[in-house]
């Protein structure tokens, strides 16, 4: 496998932008920015005289805006570590450089609105965080890896990366097909990553953890739910545990992603929206592919439901258990836990009820062991697939107790552990790993619903805490806002960064500005008046030094108004909330307004 440049000086000129490795070579990439043609050319001193270079570390693609075609590139990177002894790089930095020598062809509107999908993929790119190798194929587990045939490994990084994880694919499909340009393109994952120098009983380890998040029925938290007609579901995420000692290597995956049925959780100004199932949709056939795709990738699974019993989402996992068990693929079975019921009153010791249950699975499902001198020890062959409605909270205490469970039985297999040792008893490891999950569980809380994630508290402290308590509802207020007021823009913007709205130079001429909303009435005059209402009644309350029937009739006169306002703006909840602008929403007919 050839390895990606890793250093380059980019050089844009009046009517060229050229791409020079730093090291010693004689290709580089030329970029006619008249014909938009995209070259590899020998190096023989194209580059003019003067030119001022800048320096960048990686070409992730082009993307067509309402201007053209903008270049994408690698401006700031830091290293997070190794795995299998290659260097792996987050992504600090990113760069769009237009193709156009101007931008005199786009009417004022249409300049406007590219300054809007500059600033959608600059946003998705901002999102924390992206991965990437010069040398490692970060989109594949190990054991995935060590499977593969030799001509899969001698493949481009970018053409052998996992499609579900490859997060530039979009970019990278819109550079022509040249196998000289294979050694310029760099793949990018979105996700987590921590890498970790450990040791137990005297005896070093690394330790790490890669979280990749799917790009298929990718979305913010309550645009993107369920599942689509190709079997791919919202919030997928493919974890790795990974251990190398001295040369032995080993790993152990998990899953999350969303109760794979079609269904709803739109924002409604509700603090909680009724989730609710789509009923026109083939539900068995999507859900089949789901699995089949799942029993491909990973064999046997274990679906691990953390989902209340009652109510609204007591409904969605009723359907999940009947199609289950209407299925009946003897490669699934169904475990239920009602984590809120069962946990309630801060009995998370509870949690080692379902940890029972899984116990007999973990230890036949086992683990990836390669050993220093090549000999493969053992293989993974089933996988836990864990939900909750979010696949984040929850979700990720108990996928942290499962990798617990695991991590303590590679390492006594690798004799890092004595006999009887458990990693809760190693305090100073304990702390490492209690921090990185709940670390793992911010970021991907954050990538899906705009905050970090609730219940970090047990996962960092192994208990539950009043202070940990109020910390979630600060991040329950904040994603309340942002699910309702921001994500609208967001779930545009990772639509067009992943190819699934794409621009149209025409835009803004012969066809309407889809970025252009037309608010009715409702959205100025209601939240006006209870505005003027909410600052009329604390004046009330306020000024009087004593208090008259007459200010006590304006108190309930503007009490009134408070409350018949925000209660008409919760009724027409749809109209207030920043919905996509890039993607057809269709609601359910039993919970319009």
């Amino acid at each position: 496998m050839q390895a990606v440049y890793d250093d380059m000086q980019l050089y844009v000129t009046g009517d060229r932008i050229f791409i020079e490795p730093v090291s010693p070579n004689t290709k580089l990439i030329v970029i006619d920015r008249v014909s938009h043609d995209v070259t590899v050319q020998d190096n023989t001193g194209q580059i003019p005289t003067g030119a001022s270079p800048k320096h960048i570390y990686g070409v992730l693609g082009v993307i067509s805006l309402l201007a053209g075609p903008y270049l994408v590139v690698v401006t700031g990177k830091s290293r997070v570590g190794t795995i299998a002894g290659q260097e792996i790089w987050k992504l600090d930095s990113a760069e769009l450089i237009c193709f156009q020598r101007t931008l005199t062809h786009l009417t004022d509107t249409q300049e406007q609105m590219n300054k809007v999908y500059i600033s959608m993929v600059e946003s998705v790119l901002a999102t924390p965080y992206f991965f990437f190798s010069y040398t490692y194929d970060l989109t594949h587990s190990q054991q995935r890896l060590h499977n593969t045939s030799p001509e899969f490994l001698k493949m481009p990084l970018h053409s052998r990366a996992d499609p579900r994880f490859l997060w530039n694919g979009h970019l990278l499909r819109q550079l022509p097909e040249n196998p000289s340009l294979d050694k310029f393109l760099l793949p990018i994952m979105h996700g987590f990553i921590s890498i970790n120098s450990c040791s137990i009983n005297g005896k070093p380890f690394t330790w790490s953890i890669v979280s990749r998040r799917s790009c298929h029925r990718a979305g913010t938290r309550l645009f993107m739910r369920g599942i689509d007609k190709n079997g791919n579901v919202a919030n997928f995420v493919e974890t790795e545990q990974i251990v190398e000692s001295s040369g032995d290597r080993s790993s152990f995956v998990q899953t999350r992603g969303s109760i794979p049925l079609y269904w709803q959780q739109l924002p409604n100004l509700k603090y909680k929206p009724r989730p609710t199932l789509i009923g026109t949709e083939n539900h068995t056939e999507a859900f089949i592919k789901h699995f089949e795709a799942q029993i491909m990738d990973y064999e046997r699974q274990v679906l691990v439901n953390l989902v209340d019993h009652r109510g609204s989402e007591g409904e969605i996992e009723e359907a999940y258990k009947n199609m289950v068990n209407r299925v009946a693929n003897p490669e699934i079975r169904y475990e239920s836990f009602d984590f809120h019921h069962e946990c309630r009153k801060m009995r998370w010791d509870r949690l080692a009820v379902l940890i029972d249950r899984l116990a007999h699975e973990q230890d036949e499902f086992g683990y990836f062991l390669l050993l220093r001198d090549g000999t493969l020890s053992s293989q993974q062959t089933g996988v836990f697939r864990t939900n909750c409605i979010d696949c984040l909270d929850r979700t990720n205490v108990v996928q942290s107790m499962l990798a617990r469970r695991s991590l303590t039985t590679v390492l006594q297999r690798l004799a890092i552990l004595r006999p009887g040792q458990t990693v809760e008893k190693q305090d100073q490891f304990e702390w490492l790993f209690k921090n990185v999950w709940a670390d793992n569980a911010d970021v991907i809380s954050t990538q899906y619903s705009g905050t970090g994630a609730l219940k970090t508290d047990f996962t960092r402290t192994g208990k539950r805490t009043y202070l940990g308590a109020l910390q979630d509802l600060s991040n329950s207020v904040t994603r309340y806002y942002k699910n309702n007021f921001m994500d609208g823009f967001r779930q545009d913007s990772i639509d067009v960064f992943l190819g699934y709205y794409q621009v149209s130079s025409k835009e803004c001429v012969t066809v309407q500005c889809p970025l252009t909303v037309n608010r009715g009435w409702k959205y100025i005059t209601f939240p006006m008046i209870f505005c003027v209402a909410v600052a009329m009644f604390f004046a009330n309350v306020i000024t009087p030094t004593e208090y008259s029937t007459g200010t006590l009739l304006c108190l309930l006169f503007w009490g009134s108004m408070i409350t018949a306002t925000g209660a008409t703006i919760l009724y027409y909840g749809r109209e207030f909330v920043d919905y996509p602008c890039l993607r057809e929403i269709s609601y359910p007919p039993q919970s319009q307004p």
